[in-house]
């Protein structure tokens, strides 16, 4: 016998469904997300109650590659971690290498890393900007900026040969010296950067549509900060003063003069106004390294370690087994270990690296910024609407190269 079914009354449908929620997956879309990353979230009408972010659809296995090749031979794979900023990865890596091996580069090349370092600041920024003001709805500021990038990556090109996946550090030193004139165009684009970063920060930074979006929303304090792990600019905008280049300095920025911008409020707004200003100091920065740079070789004259020059190995016999046994086997790195982090665009950027001796690392393992800073949004999204997921997301400036390595 077939049982009756009675629908219930509008008024206790809508009793049965209070506080009913739903699951909705956003991504993976690249550029929806910032990269193939998915967040999974849980609503209750428009109001997120709880977020996880799903990484893994652009894992490569980098760490593994890394112990798999010789140590110069890794460094295009670091190229696409922070595939943004490039040569920072590139500059990381060797550091931690040349650590080990007690390497001491000379000063020239400590001048042209930190300038390829700070450029590559500035030109991550451009895009995590460009990317976090479309996120809030301003087309315009995301052309402006990518003009600037355009210029960044045509001084990139002259330098390294290429405009963003760059390979341009070499363990104990850089692929090449800079080209001549090189150091007056960066001067130039300088010259004309800090009037366009202006008229960015104008059009935008006191824009109400921006501010009521951003102001206010994703505070992050700097206690949460500090107990997630965040670093680079997302630390700064909670109020913490913490900043690598300063606090354990490495390539001589101790005799640079510069400022380190925190936020108030640890919000959208804060992080917004700490990347504007961190631009600001690269170039006081950058300026300066061109005032100072030193002559002299690029490169450590150890031939264990850096190849021999060109016009040798074509003309002496020793030179070419040399060149060919750094090419085949890699540097001789003694045994040990250790451990390095750069203050990158994203954050803190470390590498373990433990040797056997040899060319080849025996262990190798990436502390991704983006990572950490993707990890925190299951504290920071509940609570918030679902349009201001794209702008928290946005503030952030996180790339998905460096979270799934």
């Amino acid at each position: 016998m077939q049982k009756e079914f009675t629908y219930p009354e509008p008024a206790n449908l809508a009793a049965d469904r209070l506080g009913e929620k739903m699951i909705v997956n956003i991504g993976p879309s690249h550029p929806a997300t910032h990269g193939v990353l998915r967040m999974k979230l849980e609503l209750d009408g428009d109001l997120i109650t709880r977020a996880d972010p799903i990484i893994g659809q652009l894992h490569r296995g980098q760490e593994k590659v890394a112990e798999n090749l010789t140590y110069n031979q890794f460094i295009p794979f670091s190229d696409r971690l922070d595939y943004l900023a490039p040569m920072c990865n590139n500059i990381a890596y060797a550091l931690c290498v040349e650590k080990i091996a007690g390497i001491e580069i000379t000063e020239r090349c400590k001048a042209i890393r930190v300038i390829c370092c700070e450029l590559s600041r500035i030109a991550s920024h451009l895009v995590g900007l460009a990317a976090y003001g479309m996120d809030a709805g301003s087309w315009t500021v995301f052309m402006y900026c990518f003009t600037q990038r355009e210029k960044l990556l045509t001084l990139f090109e002259q330098l390294t040969g290429a405009r963003m996946t760059s390979s341009y550090a070499r363990i104990g030193g850089l692929a090449r010296d800079i080209p001549d004139g090189w150091l007056g165009n960066v001067n130039a684009f300088a010259n004309q950067f800090l009037p366009a970063l202006d008229e960015i920060d104008a059009l935008i930074t006191r824009n109400k549509i921006f501010v009521d979006r951003a102001a206010g929303i994703g505070v992050v304090s700097a206690e949460m900060a500090m107990q997630w792990g965040l670093t680079g600019a997302n630390l700064r905008g909670s109020g913490v003063a913490s900043d690598l280049r300063k606090d354990v300095p490495y390539l001589g920025y101790e005799n640079y003069d510069f400022d380190i911008p925190i936020g108030v409020k640890g919000d959208c707004y804060d992080r917004w106004l700490v990347r504007i200003e961190e631009m600001r100091q690269s170039i006081r920065i950058v300026r300066q390294a061109i005032e100072k740079m030193p002559d002299g070789a690029v490169n450590v004259a150890d031939p264990r370690i850096c190849l021999p020059k060109k016009d040798k190995v074509l003309r002496d016999m020793e030179d070419l087994i040399n060149n060919f046994v750094l090419t085949t086997q890699g540097p001789d790195i003694p045994e040990g270990e250790a451990y390095f982090e750069a203050e990158n665009p994203k954050g803190a950027l470390g590498f373990y690296v433990m040797s056997k001796g040899g060319g080849v690392p025996y262990r190798v393992k990436i502390r991704a910024p983006s990572f950490v800073s993707l990890a925190a949004m299951q504290e920071l999204l509940p609570g918030h609407h679902m349009s201001d997921m794209a702008v928290i997301l946005g503030s952030f400036d996180f790339v998905l190269g460096e979270c799934d390595r």
